[in-house]
């Protein structure tokens, strides 16, 4: 005789009508939901017991029973009146309960409430058998406290793990209002496997059936599994009608794999997968899709794309990041924003980085493939293959001075140009001084730059081993003035902080090197402190200049808000610059352009921001960004943006979300060129939140291809939360519209690379 109750061991489960849904990164809006639990928590569940304890001594994990009265004999007690079982997490309530010891059978009846972790149940009857651990239980009523689920069922029928539930029902709305339900027949589910099989199955919105299922497995549980994932079906005036079906496949622990056949009424089928694995030290990402035939460009299309991590060490670190595409078009034509349009050029590149204490290093190569059929492969940058580098630094004569070497070599090759090697040193010795409202650091360096050259391009240049010397001298020093202030009844931090930076570096004639990888940089703030005006090491900009700068700060003392600031910078050029590349004008004698930039927050939900530019010489504008934000109440948001470059762009975009009430919210963004008189982009919705249910509605007009040409879409999503979503993912388009679409966006921290974890995978939870 086994005389210790097992009270329930499956937590009935009723996970139980729940076709996995797809995990999203954007957190689910239960705000709308009532306070109050469709099962409301029982007052006695977690009393400390006081009753009879029935186990034998030295049982572990007894069973506690308390009662208002106690009748019947030894063998078979009767508990009447407010009676309690207990054992472990796990509470019973009834009206009345008998046990009977010989037979390890027990019966409940009246108000039966049950009560284990995350599960809250009321029902009519109860009754199990000990000896063969079988339970049951009639007419019931439960409430998922984890995942918001409630429902109703008929019966429970347990033996062992494995439960049956007959006539039930399960939807995260309240009781009181079902936007939508699942209805099942009978719903087998085994808990160690953690699955279940559901026979006679229909999702209802409203009172409507909209879809019907004889029989379907599901898990009950968040393990992976192998099955399909909730499709995508959108419409467009490009792709036609388009049908994705992700198929999850759980290989293993630490790799798995998603299979996305994917058909397009105007282009064809495609098949779309994506690898993934997880080692003890790294981990990696293998994404390709494949098209026989493209109906719309009459080729085969396709892409590959590998990511992945590795640590070699406690120093060192291989990285890939691994791009091909099978034609120029392929962004452009697969892409559905205006971003697929800006990328012209696929990259990859795949090295072994390593850091310590006073160094970094790296050996590695690059590759570049055009993606832009309107350009050729002329326009491609030099790949590196390979590079390696090395930047060391230490303190020197017991910290006054400190010292380094810069050093980086590299080997390049193009496809249609001749190209050669390059080898840069730079080593330097500096002398940072700082105090608490100070800071002085002159800096000395020698920059060395060598090449080696394949012979075609030595000719043209004048010789096959060009070099260069030269010295590099800065002085970096600032002011920091700071006082206590009060506006408004709040107290700020003010700050005044000047800076100087004055650069001198001798010329040298560099007419006789290549231009493998060097670029202009766009001028900005944080150009008026750099030693060079370019990147890469090809040129060596000579200098004689001092750059006068100013920045002050409103800072809230209570929170450390930033309530103003503003930074204002020059650089005089006390000689012209002579080091220019091909087709680019001489740096004058003279100021530089002016550096504004400005930001504003009148209150905790205005804020305001400028970047001005502005070219004394030849008293024209280079550069202007006027931007400002109102954060709505109820998570609404409106943003307003004007950009203009000289020669490049003159751009506004205006974009908001609305809300009209608690549960109807409009959302909008208009991106137009006034330089070219065109709209980028315009989309315009209606959503509709409830607490269990939301629809998306929105139209969009977008520029689809590099001539120029418009595309319509409208995309339209239901949302049924704790079960998951239909229709095209409206959510991911407007949160890349509509800054502060999801309010945490505004306060995104830029993620740290993660070397020995795993996240989930998109869309983990399946439908076998």
């Amino acid at each position: 005789m086994r005389p210790v109750l097992r009270l329930l061991p499956l937590p009935l489960c009723i996970a139980l009508s729940l076709p996995a849904h797809a995990d999203d990164d954007t957190p689910q809006n239960w705000a709308l939901c009532p306070i109050g639990d469709a099962v409301p928590p029982f007052a006695d569940a977690f009393r400390a017991p006081e009753g009879l304890n029935i186990a034998p001594a030295g049982q572990p994990r007894p069973t506690d029973i308390e009662g208002d009265m106690l009748s019947g004999t030894d063998a078979n007690p009767v508990f009447q009146g407010n009676v309690t079982m207990r054992r472990d997490d796990q509470f019973m309530g009834a009206d009345q309960l008998t046990f009977d010891k010989e037979k390890g059978r027990y019966a409940a009846d009246g108000s039966i409430r049950y009560q284990a972790a995350g599960l809250r149940v009321r029902a009519a009857h109860a009754e199990g058998d000990q000896e063969a651990g079988t339970h049951s239980m009639q007419d019931l009523q439960y409430q998922l406290l984890s995942r918001r689920g409630n429902g109703r069922a008929r019966s429970l029928d347990m033996v062992g793990e494995v439960g049956t539930l007959r006539e039930t029902t399960y939807s995260t709305c309240p009781p009181e209002a079902r936007h939508w339900e699942l209805r099942a027949s009978r719903i087998d589910i085994d808990t160690d496997k953690g699955m279940a099989v559901a026979r006679g199955a229909s999702l209802r919105v409203g009172k409507v059936p909209v879809l019907y299922m004889p029989w379907f497995m599901f898990p009950t549980d968040d393990r992976r599994r192998t099955g399909l994932l909730f499709p995508s079906i959108s419409n467009s005036g490009r792709n036609g009608f388009d049908w994705k079906q992700p198929i999850y496949l759980n290989l293993a622990p630490d790799y798995d794999a998603t299979l996305s056949p994917r058909w397009m009424s105007k282009r064809g089928a495609l098949l779309g997968g994506q690898f993934r694995y997880l080692l003890e030290n790294g981990k990696g990402t293998l994404d390709g899709v494949w098209m026989p035939n493209d109906e719309l460009r009459d080729r085969s299309r396709g892409l590959a794309h590998f990511e992945g991590i590795q640590n070699l060490g406690s120093n060192w670190q291989a990285r890939a990041n691994l791009n091909w595409i099978s034609d120029p078009r392929y962004y452009e034509d697969f892409s559905n924003s205006i971003d697929g349009l800006s990328q012209s050029i696929a990259y990859s590149e795949i090295g072994v980085y390593g850091r310590g204490r006073d160094w970094t290093a790296g050996v590695g190569a690059d590759h570049w493939q055009l993606a832009d059929y309107t350009l050729t492969d002329q326009v491609l940058p030099y790949d590196r293959l390979p590079r390696a580098f090395i930047n060391w630094e230490r303190g020197l004569g017991g910290g006054l001075l400190r010292g380094g070497v810069d050093a980086e070599a590299v080997r390049f090759h193009h496809p249609v140009y001749a190209a050669g090697s390059r080898l840069d040193l730079r080593p330097w010795i500096g002398m940072p001084l700082e105090g608490d409202a100070w800071f002085l650091r002159p800096t000395l360096a020698y920059r060395y730059t060598g090449y080696s050259l394949d012979r075609a391009l030595g000719q043209t240049l004048g010789g096959d081993s060009p070099t260069r010397g030269q010295s590099i001298f800065s002085v970096d020093t600032g002011l920091f003035f700071d006082r206590d202030t009060r506006v408004k009844g709040k107290d700020y931090l003010q700050t005044i902080e000047p800076r100087l930076f004055y650069l001198n570096v001798p010329y040298a004639d560099q007419d006789d090197m290549p231009v493998f990888d060097t670029q202009p940089l766009t001028f900005s703030w944080g150009q008026l402190f750099r030693e060079n005006r370019y990147s890469g090491a090809d040129r060596q900009a000579d200098a004689n200049q001092l750059t006068l700068a100013l920045s002050t700060r409103m800072i809230r003392q209570s929170d450390g808000f930033e309530r103003f600031s503003a930074s204002f910078g020059q650089i005089r050029y006390f000689e012209a610059s002579r080091v220019h590349l091909p087709n680019e004008p001489v740096t004058e004698k003279g100021g530089s352009a002016w550096v504004t930039d400005v930001n504003y927050a009148p209150t905790d939900r205005w804020t305001f921001g400028a970047s001005y530019q502005r070219d004394p010489k030849f008293k024209r504008t280079d550069l202007a960004s006027v931007r400002a934000r109102y954060l709505l109440p109820d998570d609404g948001v409106f943003n307003l943006a004007y950009r203009y470059r000289r020669e490049l762009l003159e751009q506004v975009d205006v974009s908001f979300l609305y809300p009209l009430n608690p549960s109807w919210s409009l959302v909008s963004r208009g991106y137009y060129s006034l330089r070219d008189g065109k709209v980028l982009e315009a989309l315009a919705g209606v959503q509709w939140d409830s607490c269990c249910v939301a629809l998306r509605l929105v139209a969009r007009r977008y520029v689809h291809n590099r001539v120029g040409e418009l595309s319509n879409a409208l995309m339209f999503e239901i949302e049924l939360k704790g079960l998951g979503s239909a229709g095209q993912d409206t959510r991911k388009a407007l949160r890349r519209a509509i800054l502060g679409y999801n309010r945490d966006d505004l306060y995104l921290v830029p993620p740290q690379t993660a070397t020995g974890q795993s996240s989930p995978p998109d869309n983990a939870n399946t439908i076998p």
